[in-house]
């Protein structure tokens, strides 16, 4: 784009002096024939010329109008109609603009607004610890106060907040952090639309409530660390353990009086940059308030030196996290966290391991499997590659980083062709629903971060003067990208085939019986110990409580769905899959001309090209 302004007027703007001077000329020549004509004293008939007879006995029965002659009568008429009639308009235009009406400053609220307003309560139903007075869940309360107490010579010194899991009460640190970078990133994108929403300041909130508690979890003040904490609580009823736990217990959070076991680990790299993304993300959140900024970008850091030199996977010998939240690799972690921590420090060395080719290769960028481009709290690789395709988009920044961020680029445009339903890459039900885990259970969790990807690729490339992007040799319009992430959300929230809103409290029909202890346990001020909740588990009965904004783990691949409690696999939602919802929510809410945010997440990266040196100072002899 050129530099230089263009003449808005398009045209000259000269006047014609000439012509200006002719109009005078003319206007003065006639003021002195009037003057010449007046100087001299009128006789009278001359007078009786200008001025009429002196008297007018009678009154003449028609006007002269100079072209035809009418009836006075007509005249007086026709002039008196006009006169009121003009009257009349003014009068009726003075008492609309009187009447007070109701004006709409705001467009109604859209579906994806008001599922935002209650994806977001979800957060709140979830918390551990101490809660804060304005949490708005009444049936929630203060619990597992003492998480991490009363351990002698550890590195922690206490554990109590953060968010429980899902409709258990343990906490699991990775699908947390995961959670917390998905809300950080969406805030960083779309500030100005949850500020549109009236929700700014509730989901940063939710943000710092989970970055507090991460800080918890290891030295944060330390610039090296040798472990960290995993894992609190535990669920693991293998070979019929009835030692009670948050699994086989079916209790109130706040009833809890069983010891809370603390996982510990010293190799544990992809848990590790998981949670460094997640503190180097807020810090841009946060990045007005400067102490606490810091204070996130320091704890990131410490946690990234420890990913990189004490290398292993978190979930590795038999670990309870195994069971329920495998890691695969850790690669795709140090690539994505990589990338979080050079847009919070601007560091170089964070965006040369992130642009890594040997690192990107172990991550799986350059191959294609059966889950590749599925975006989830085990594999980072599709939000990394679009994460750095932004870069690339924006900045530009060319040798030594453009070959890769090209491949990242290509990467990102393959993977937003595989969701199109004109490919076979995935299959879909009869409903519509993009399978993205290939017909396995809990299916939604993917479908909401594939719908946030495919709405933010949209609105970068838009940001970017480009309306669409290539599949092979067919183009593809920005709007395609949109309309996939539309379905697939409308879907979550009703339209399909059981015309069932899979986000509870949304709609009319929404799942009753969400696998939740909290939710299907009521508050009646008596406490039921560990067995005694199992009565509320095995019901047929409704939950007594309204989980308000949960996402359900979904349907099946035939668009079935069991609203059961003992069902997790339909009714049991967690904060990674609500935080996947709650980015595709605001992405896709409000008006589309908002768009992205395109400078907040550059706040802190320096300039890519050197200042060009000042012109020297003019010669003189």
């Amino acid at each position: 784009m050129s530099m230089y302004g263009r003449d808005p007027w398009g045209g000259s703007l000269e006047i014609n002096a000439a012509d200006s001077a002719t109009d005078d000329d003319r206007s003065r020549n006639l003021n002195d024939l009037d003057r010449a004509a007046l100087s001299r004293p009128l006789d009278e008939t001359q007078q009786s010329w200008l001025l009429g007879p002196a008297e007018q006995k009678k009154k003449k029965k028609y006007v002269d109008l100079g072209c035809f002659i009418v009836s006075r009568k007509i005249f007086v008429w026709t002039v008196g109609s006009i006169v009121a009639a003009a009257l009349l308009v003014g009068l009726i235009t003075v008492i609309v603009e009187a009447v007070p009406r109701h004006r709409h400053n705001h467009t109604p609220a859209d579906n994806y607004t008001l599922a935002l307003h209650k994806a977001l309560m979800f957060f709140n139903a979830q918390k551990s610890g101490k809660l804060p007075k304005h949490n708005n869940v009444s049936w929630r309360g203060s619990s597992c106060l003492s998480d991490g107490k009363g351990k002698q010579g550890s590195f922690y010194k206490d554990l109590v907040g953060g968010y429980y899991d899902a409709g258990d009460a343990i906490k699991f640190h990775f699908p947390a952090s995961f959670a917390m970078t998905m809300l950080s990133w969406s805030v960083i994108e779309y500030s100005a639309k949850y500020e549109a929403a009236g929700e700014l300041n509730h989901v940063k909130e939710i943000i710092k409530w989970g970055a507090d508690y991460f800080l918890k979890t290891f030295n944060s003040s330390s610039d090296t660390i040798n472990t960290m904490v995993a894992q609190v609580g535990t669920g693991d009823t293998s070979g019929g353990s009835t030692t009670p736990n948050d699994h086989y217990c079916w209790m109130r959070p706040e009833d809890i009086d069983y010891e809370r076991l603390v996982t510990e680990c010293s190799h544990c790299s992809d848990l590790a940059a998981e949670m460094a993304a997640a503190l180097a993300s807020a810090s841009i959140v946060f990045k007005d308030n400067k102490a606490y900024s810091q204070k996130l970008v320091h704890g990131a850091r410490t946690l990234f030196q420890f990913a990189r030199d004490q290398r292993g996977r978190y979930s590795e010998r038999g670990s309870e996290a195994a069971i329920f939240y495998n890691s695969t690799s850790y690669w795709d972690e140090f690539v994505w966290g990589g990338a979080w921590l050079y847009y919070a420090t601007g560091n170089n060395s964070y965006l040369q391991l992130a642009t890594n080719p040997g690192i990107a290769k172990h991550a799986g960028a350059f191959w294609g499997g059966p889950d590749y481009g599925v975006l989830s709290w085990d594999n980072k690789l599709a939000g990394t590659q679009l994460l750095l395709s932004r870069l690339r988009l924006f900045l530009s920044p060319g040798y030594p980083y453009e070959e890769i961020l090209r491949t990242f680029h290509n990467q990102t445009s393959i993977i937003m062709c595989s969701y199109l339903p004109i490919f076979t890459k995935f299959n879909r039900t009869r409903g519509g629903l993009i399978e993205l885990n290939h017909g396995r259970p809990q299916p939604l969790q993917y479908v909401v971060n594939a719908a946030f990807l495919a709405t933010l690729y949209s609105d970068y490339l838009e940001a970017a003067d480009t309306p669409g992007w290539y599949c092979g040799p067919n183009f593809y319009s920005t709007d395609v990208l949109r309309d996939f992430a539309k379905t697939q959300i409308d879907y979550i929230l009703g339209k399909n085939p059981r015309k069932m809103s899979y986000v509870v409290g949304f709609g009319n029909h929404y799942p009753k019986h969400v696998h939740h202890r909290g939710a299907s346990i009521p508050k009646n001020k008596i406490r039921y110990n560990c067995k005694g909740g199992w009565k509320w588990r095995d019901t047929t009965k409704p939950n007594p409580n309204t989980l308000v904004g949960a996402m359900v783990a979904g349907p099946d691949r035939h668009d079935g769905f069991r609203d059961v409690r003992a069902n997790y696999n339909y009714t049991e939602p967690t904060i990674a899959g609500n935080a996947g919802l709650v980015a595709a929510l605001v992405a896709l809410s409000g008006d589309k001309t908002t768009g992205i945010d395109k400078n907040t997440i550059f706040s802190a990266v320096p300039p890519m090209f050197p200042t060009p040196p000042p012109p020297p100072a003019p010669w003189r002899p």
